[in-house]
């Protein structure tokens, strides 16, 4: 059986992830397809608007046979970290053929040429420019490319894949895919209400957020370009207002004022004194985008505080950042899965060069949680725990999925 990975965040699972399943089934009938998702906070930093049982839920009901979580240490990264722990995760598995995955530009010949322009120039300007303050799209462009194609996002995640599996030498073959979703930043939201009827993630979800600033009907729109099983879990969550980052300005001004400076330069992504930009940020703002705002600069975008702070209330230092990248995913963890993804666990097990987490207390128990000592793994593993613990700290009422929810709730199991 040929298996296909994904990588994916489903932020939520809308109807251009819908079309993008399909089209892996309409070429690879019989395949099984497992998708390696951001768990409880996404790239950008933010909270995901649902909990992550439920969007991997959707994904199987939708065309997925198993979902597995990818550990937040790469999920909440910047592109090559997110790109390189998904990437990783599929590896060593030991059963996944090919990786799909969208693009703007679904050449692959094209984008393998841009790919090996980046690596032949990487001692030769590119990193130059990072340190000189300009964004890692622009590093891109002006490296490797005479036009734009670069600075779209997921076409600089598709070259992420490309690099992460030429930097491996895996066997795991690329597949990219025409996009099946409006361009990643287009907020327009179309008016019909058919399964292709499309619009970025990031349009949903200012949908919702507009919603939960009294626009009452952004939430009908919404729910026109996502999946009917999508449509009714946002409408369930709507009683607790949905996740919203912005409940964690008061835990973020708590670290910022009470950490010793030293504890704050120690945080992945706090350098060349972000640090003091911080604490006065944090004695003036009256709220997380105020700070953020306050923060962020040319050489310091919106994205990049996002990311800064959410690490800041997980914990993770520039040294264990530094270790996990080199060390790679240690742990598959289960989310949902269906009979062919039961099937593809027993091979998986049989194969993969990591251990399958299908409970958590079992992998980590709470006391080992609580006297430390972990191995490698299992602290990997509890920064997942911290990050859906954080989460429940920004749902109205607090706690929905609860604080402990790693340990109380099991993989999804779908016969369908």
């Amino acid at each position: 059986m040929t298996t296909v990975g994904v990588i994916a965040e489903y932020n939520p699972f809308h109807n251009g992830h819908l079309l993008q399943l399909r089209e892996i089934r309409r070429r690879f009938p019989d395949a099984g397809i497992i998708v390696a998702m951001s768990g409880s906070f996404t790239q950008r930093g933010t909270v995901a608007v649902l909990d992550k049982w439920s969007r991997a839920e959707a994904a199987v009901r939708h065309g997925a046979s198993l979902v597995l979580e990818l550990p937040v240490v790469f999920a909440t990264r910047s592109a090559q970290y997110f790109a390189s722990g998904g990437v990783r995760l599929f590896d060593r598995l030991g059963v996944v053929d090919l990786l799909a995955f969208g693009s703007e530009c679904d050449n692959l010949a094209k984008l393998q040429s841009i790919r090996k322009k980046i690596e032949a120039a990487e001692n030769d300007g590119f990193k130059n420019r990072l340190r000189d303050g300009g964004s890692y799209a622009a590093a891109l462009t002006k490296t490797a490319a005479p036009d734009d194609l670069v600075r779209q996002p997921n076409v600089i995640l598709a070259l992420e894949y490309l690099r992460a599996l030429s930097h491996i030498d895996s066997p795991v073959v690329p597949l990219p895919l025409p996009r099946f979703n409006a361009g990643h930043h287009e907020q327009h939201l179309p008016a019909v209400d058919t399964e292709t009827a499309v619009a970025s993630a990031s349009a949903i979800r200012a949908a919702l957020s507009a919603f939960l600033a009294g626009a009452d009907k952004s939430l009908d729109d919404a729910l026109r370009v996502v999946p009917d099983v999508t449509k009714e879990m946002l409408l369930q969550a709507k009683a607790h207002g949905f996740n919203d980052s912005s409940m964690l300005f008061r835990p973020v001004l708590s670290r910022i004022l009470a950490d010793e400076t030293n504890v704050l330069r120690s945080i992945v992504g706090v350098s060349e004194g972000l640090e003091h930009r911080l604490r006065r940020a944090a004695f003036s703002a009256r709220s997380y985008d105020e700070l953020i705002e306050a923060v962020q600069s040319k050489r310091y975008p919106r994205a990049r505080i996002r990311r800064l702070l959410l690490h800041l209330l997980l914990g993770l230092s520039a040294d264990d950042a530094e270790s996990f990248n080199e060390q790679g995913p240690l742990y598959a963890r289960v989310l949902a899965f269906n009979d062919d993804g039961r099937r593809l666990l027993r091979n998986i097990k049989k194969r993969a060069e990591i251990p399958v987490v299908a409970r958590t207390a079992r992998f980590l128990p709470m006391r080992a949680l609580e006297s430390g000592g972990l191995s490698p793994a299992q602290k990997m593993l509890s920064f997942d725990l911290r990050a859906t613990a954080l989460a429940s700290l920004t749902s109205i009422p607090v706690g929905c999925p609860p604080a402990n929810a790693d340990f109380s709730v099991s993989p999804i199991y779908l016969t369908i």
